[in-house]
């Protein structure tokens, strides 16, 4: 299923459960937020977007505890955690997404190499908000990257809600 496909799934199930979604996106930089928001009646389903590309972003936006940055780095799942986490609870939605990582073409280290992207999806179901993280490693440029983040950010939140019983 390519992007749109997923995009327009995701849309009818969030629409169909009467949800909304929030986005916390730093590499990125609001790509998945477009594509949601490209599609007519958004508006129903989507609550907002929050770009937060730098340290202080994610401080002041999202409420990531500065210490947890320096002890993991921005590119890490307790950062991508605490934004997804912070965006669900600050948009007051049942799904939120957060997105961190390194595009490139440079920015890369050996333990974190360019195409590291960290995931969150925080899902309030039943009044409990459970928060899945995971970390992928794309290839390509700095737009495959992006592009493929944007993918599996969208495909992994449909099939969590697929399989998550809400409220």
């Amino acid at each position: 299923m390519n992007t749109l496909q997923t995009a327009e799934e995701l849309a009818s199930l969030l629409n169909s459960q009467g949800w909304k979604v929030a986005l916390a996106e730093s590499c990125t930089g609001g790509l998945v937020s477009a594509t949601l928001t490209e599609l007519a009646g958004s508006s129903n389903w989507f609550e907002r977007g929050y770009i937060t590309y730098s340290n202080q972003a994610k401080t002041e936006c999202l409420g990531v505890p500065s210490e947890l940055i320096e002890s993991y780095g921005a590119v890490s799942e307790p950062v991508a955690k605490a934004m997804a986490e912070g965006a669900q609870r600050y948009a007051k939605v049942k799904a939120a997404i957060s997105i961190t990582g390194i595009a490139g073409p440079s920015g890369g280290s050996i333990e974190k190499p360019v195409g590291t992207v960290c995931f969150g999806w925080a899902i309030q179901s039943q009044g409990t908000v459970t928060t899945t993280c995971k970390t992928k490693l794309f290839t390509g440029d700095r737009q495959a990257v992006r592009q493929q983040a944007t993918l599996f950010a969208l495909a992994e939140l449909l099939a969590l809600l697929k399989s998550t019983n809400p409220e």
